[in-house]
């Protein structure tokens, strides 16, 4: 079977393929499947329910939610989980468990040794028995919901068929090891690059200029890298950025406060959110939910809206733990099954710095003894109480509290109330540490100044509420108030100096221009780095390079599709790295060199040492190379793309299969609106960035706006697996009111679930 034969022409031949062919490749041709056929299937009578529950849906398949019970209401919810994504749940579980061989075969069983090592789990036994009973009861519920919609459902995903999967009952377990699994450390994008060139000349120089830019090489960034696909999959977790804005009701237009929120995450299939609202005797929410938890990652009651940045946070440190005996250790083996192949036995220590990853192939660590892996995450906290708190607040007092105890992964949380106030806070449970550091990334476990002495929470770090200009902004960018070391892998500034921009030209700000800043496709640093380059190119060029030069001067940072300027940045940007360090392609360089951050502070100070004659040569050399480039692709959409597929599609067994859409797109590494890439000088796409939009005006309790990148319904084939692209597209929201007329109004498909007959 070749998965890159087109659909379309697997749709016409299916008819006619003898009946064994037709078995197998039936699940590569998904069938259209309407809101209304969908919704059909959906379980409706002798539920393990208190009492009749409502669930009524949009256009968009977006669920609102009304039952009489908390319990209920959780039930529900499960159900709605498992009928929008239950595909999607199931790959997960699979993947947080280090089982993606069973679905992909020997090549991920490096990749599942390395997420059992992890051990997304070790700490879900003793999470549960501290857990609060209302939060114990409210994920039992949810999961009894999954697995009602489960069990009674006429037709399981393609994705069952199509990976070699079956049903598996879910579990409490299984919530709060997907949780920790949603929680894994921004830091670890650093980490594991790294490790491979530990030991290496210059390894400290490479680490001291990590810690001195503060930013973090993704492999999404180098498309070219020998296996990035599967490294992708590890890492793509972690990877998320996000923009958040709060405005006080003196800067609003409508005179009430406002907030927007845009998280930034892989680009694939179905989106990692769902769109849905929320009403029972103590919840009345709409919000954003991750897929397969019971909880909102960001949303709006009547009385406050919240959402966030990722706050990048270095949760973890790594440590050398070769001077430790060896009773120190414990070691276990897993037993790893594979699709297509025998199954393998690996071998898992750890010790108390924590899972010893060198041990594992993926983690490819360098020169050494062992190193261990401490992470904030192998701890107790508890993230689910947190956010099911949080969308119950009503104060900003209530909101804080509510995470007192949160762990992983560190988040700004912004938050807008109906009485006016805006507040940013510092969401996590961090180590505190001496510092970074310097020279390796590993510390000596043998050195006790290195351990950790205790751990500082919310109520320890910094709280802005209502601050003088009126406004705040987050975009992972370095939290100021602190002493304790927080991370060193924040975002570049200027795309935070680049909202506070947008955001303090008007005195009063609407609606539309928090639209217009989450779409905004500016890089002021990009022009400034442009301009750099091309008066150093036009002092030494030919006619033809000065002309080029001139391309580069005039060009504004701004990366929006029809941008031409864009294109010649990007591809001289591309040929000067290379050359300067010493590379055939990206992929020969360290990640760290391809990272925006790293090129605005050293590029033009290390192109300065050369000497001339060799700068001459190589801005000569780079510029013909760029200028041919360039003339491939009049228009940065014709270079940049977004191509959006089924997340089953970066698995090497199905690699190309389900792409929905290839379209031009703007915006890049550090816009507002994100659409990150790294070094290209040829048609590429985003692998990483702006996936939902939110934004609500506290005015208003049905002025509550959501898109996302692509749709609710993971479905393949249905008509709402990617319905919200062209909104996405369009700068167009889906409404999510509170107010039950507007309710029965925008959502008028009604379901009403039944409880089952009770015993007599």
């Amino acid at each position: 079977m070749n998965p890159r034969i087109p659909l379309h022409l697997l749709r016409r031949l299916l008819p006619v393929l003898p009946a064994p062919l037709k078995e197998a490749l039936g699940p590569l041709v998904p069938i259209a499947v309407s809101t209304e056929q969908r919704l059909a299937a959906f379980p409706t009578d002798g539920l393990s329910l208190q009492k009749p529950v409502v669930i009524r849906w949009n256009e968009q398949q977006v669920p609102f939610i009304q039952a009489e019970t908390d319990h209920d209401l959780a039930f529900a919810f499960g159900m709605v989980h498992a009928h929008l994504r239950l595909g999607q749940i199931a790959l997960f579980k699979r993947f947080f468990y280090g089982r993606l061989s069973e679905m992909a075969g020997p090549l991920a069983r490096d990749i599942d040794h390395a997420i059992r090592i992890l051990d997304y789990g070790h700490a879900a036994d003793e999470w549960e028995r501290r857990m609060p009973e209302e939060t114990r009861a409210w994920v039992q519920a949810f999961v009894d919901g999954l697995n009602a919609y489960q069990d009674r459902t006429p037709q399981l995903p393609p994705e069952f068929k199509l990976m070699g999967i079956r049903p598996e009952k879910f579990t409490f377990r299984d919530i709060l090891v997907g949780s920790r699994f949603a929680g894994t450390d921004f830091t670890w994008l650093n980490y594991f690059p790294l490790l491979e060139r530990r030991g290496k000349p210059g390894f400290a120089t490479l680490w001291n200029r990590t810690l001195e830019t503060g930013e973090t090489p993704t492999s999404s960034n180098r498309p070219d890298a020998p296996g990035g696909d599967l490294e992708d999959l590890l890492l793509n977790t972690p990877r998320s950025g996000s923009n958040s804005a709060a405005v006080s009701p003196r800067r609003s237009a409508t005179g009430a406060a406002l907030i927007a929120n845009d998280p930034h995450l892989g680009l694939s299939l179905p989106n990692l959110w769902i769109l849905v609202g929320l009403r029972s005797p103590t919840f009345d929410v709409v919000g954003l939910s991750i897929v397969g938890l019971p909880m909102l990652g960001l949303g709006r009651n009547a009385d406050l809206a919240w959402g966030g940045t990722n706050l990048r946070a270095a949760s973890s440190d790594l440590y050398d733990v070769s001077s430790l005996p060896e009773s120190a250790f414990q070691t276990s083996e897993t037993v790893i099954r594979s699709r297509f192949w025998r199954s393998t036995t690996r071998k898992i220590r750890r010790c108390a710095f924590g899972p010893i990853i060198s041990d594992a192939k993926a983690a490819k660590c360098g020169g050494g003894g062992p190193v261990a892996l401490r992470w904030v995450g192998h701890e107790p906290t508890d993230e689910m109480t947190s956010f099911i708190n949080c969308a119950r607040a009503r104060t900003a007092e209530e909101f804080r509290k509510a995470f007192v105890g949160y762990g992983v992964s560190g988040q700004n949380i912004l938050f807008a109330t109906r009485s006016g106030d805006i507040g940013h806070m510092l969401a996590v449970t961090h180590p505190i540490r001496t510092a970074f550091p310097k020279d390796d990334l590993v510390l000596d476990a043998g050195d006790p100044s290195t351990h950790w002495r205790g751990f500082a929470g919310v109520m320890d770090l910094p709280l802005t509420l209502n601050p003088e200009r009126g406004v705040i902004a987050s975009a992972n960018d370095r939290p100021a108030g602190t002493d304790i070391p927080i991370g060193f892998t924040f975002g570049s500034e200027d795309r935070i100096r680049r909202l506070y921009d947008l955001l303090g030209r008007h005195e009063k700000l609407t609606f539309d221009d928090l639209a217009a800043l989450q779409t905004d496709t500016y890089a002021p640093d990009a022009a400034g780095l442009s301009n750099d380059l091309a008066r150093a190119l036009a002092a030494i060029a030919d006619p033809d390079g000065r002309r080029f030069a001139a391309k580069l001067a005039a060009w504004d940072g701004d990366y929006n599709e029809a941008s031409s300027g864009a294109v010649a940045f990007e591809t001289f940007l591309h040929h000067v790295v290379l050359a300067l360090y010493d590379g055939k392609r990206p992929a020969d360089l360290p990640e760290l060199y391809s990272q925006w951050n790293y090129l605005t502070t050293y590029l033009m100070p290390d192109l300065a040492e050369l000497d001339a004659e060799r700068r001459k040569a190589l801005l000569q050399k780079a510029a013909i190379a760029a200028a041919r480039d360039a003339s491939r692709y009049p228009t940065w959409g014709d270079m940049h793309r977004l191509r959006l597929g089924h997340q089953l599609s970066r698995l090497p067994v199905l690699r190309g299969a389900f792409i929905v859409a290839n379209l031009p797109a703007g915006g890049s590494r550090q816009t507002p609106m994100k659409m990150a890439h790294g070094l290209v000088n040829g048609r590429h796409t985003a692998t990483f960035g702006s996936m939902a939009r939110h934004i609500s005006d506290m005015s208003d309790p049905d002025a509550n706006w959501f898109t996302l990148l692509g749709g609710n319904d993971g479905w393949l084939g249905s008509a709402n697996f990617c319905d919200q692209l062209p909104l996405w597209r369009e700068r167009r929201f889906v409404r999510m009111p509170l107010r039950p007329e507007t309710i029965e109004t925008e959502f008028p498909t009604v379901m009403r679930l039944a409880p089952a007959p009770r015993a007599p």
